[in-house]
């Protein structure tokens, strides 16, 4: 990313000759490249900024305006987010389509293989954590511009969804994966009682925290789509985020992490379409790993990040799902 596009652009939009100071590229995601750098104008104005825009080659497809237009919606509200700047369709501003923000000053993301990552604020974090996804559950999809959806095209839309990308991205016989889309196609869950915003990739990893035990912001809503709140909650539950502790987004016990998102969602959580969530959330997972891998296979990428989702994920989430349809036989 040459910092002379970012000048061009900024000096163009502040009306007076802007610097750019500090840009670095944050390695990590699959569907967007996020910069962050200091913006210096000439008449002394200054504003730390990060941009994310489209790769040349992504791992999912996403839209950058849907997540944009969800980060708007919930800025200033008492879901955290970092403040949104301005958006781009087209390649000129940014050099490919993508958006600024505000930096998140003093804020830090829990590695995958960090353990413990929140030390003895793990419980603060999970309270905020899951309230947090409560209530963006609780606001209307049409306040984030998101499009309509029928109650019954919930689950078949997501399942449809992640077929195509395995069908599209599949190199080598999964009997595993097979086996459970079988099984989510013939176990479809009910409708849910109201079409939620779903941010879909809602984690551990994915906020920021200040190591003192306070969510500064939820990040990363590349994923944004109307849908079945319980897809999150089986996200954000999943083993793969517990950092080896054996609890949601290595915060609180299930129970506690269900019993927030409930009260700050106003849905109860319904059985049967949380047994239908979590081993879609698998088999999501395993999808995205796959994905990866073939990114790597076909030279369309040499990040680590996708060395690593295709391998070691990968394989993490072929076991879980295994021993979930086995306890489902």
């Amino acid at each position: 990313m040459p910092p002379e596009h970012l000048a061009r652009f900024l000096s163009a939009r502040w009306g007076e000759p802007v610097a750019i100071s500090g840009l670095k590229r944050f390695h990590g995601g699959s569907a967007r490249q996020t910069y962050r750098f200091d913006a210096i104008g000439q008449s002394g104005r200054c504003e730390a900024l990060v941009l994310r825009r489209d790769p040349p080659s992504s791992l999912i497809e996403t839209d950058r305006l849907a997540e944009y237009r969800a980060i708007a919606c919930f800025a200033g509200s008492d879901v955290p987010t970092p403040e949104p700047v301005f958006c781009d369709q087209g390649p000129d501003s940014f050099g490919s389509p993508g958006f600024l923000m505000r930096e998140v000053a003093g804020g830090t993301a829990a590695g995958l293989l960090e353990p413990e990552p929140y030390g003895d604020h793990a419980a603060a974090i999970g309270r905020q954590f899951f309230t947090a996804l409560g209530r963006i559950h609780a606001e209307d999809p049409a306040k984030a511009e998101l499009p309509a959806m029928a109650l019954a095209d919930a689950a078949p839309a997501r399942l449809a969804h992640w077929r195509a990308a395995f069908d599209a991205d599949a190199f080598r016989p999964e009997p595993i994966l097979e086996a459970a889309f079988c099984w989510l196609s013939a176990n479809m869950p009910p409708p849910p009682a109201r079409i939620s915003i779903v941010h879909g990739d809602y984690r551990s990893g994915n906020f920021l925290h200040d190591g003192a035990g306070t969510l500064l912001a939820v990040l990363d809503w590349e994923m944004v789509h109307p849908g079945d709140a319980h897809e999150d909650l089986a996200w954000a539950c999943d083993p793969l985020w517990s950092n080896f502790s054996g609890r949601p987004a290595a915060t609180v016990p299930l129970g506690e992490a269900i019993a927030l998102w409930e009260a700050a969602s106003g849905i109860t959580l319904d059985p049967a379409s949380w047994r239908w969530w979590r081993v879609f959330a698998q088999v999501q997972g395993l999808v995205i790993w796959i994905s990866a891998a073939r990114e790597i296979l076909d030279g369309r990428s040499h990040d680590p990040v996708m060395m690593f989702a295709g391998t070691i994920p990968y394989r993490f989430h072929t076991l879980t799902l295994a021993r979930a349809l086995e306890g489902l036989a």
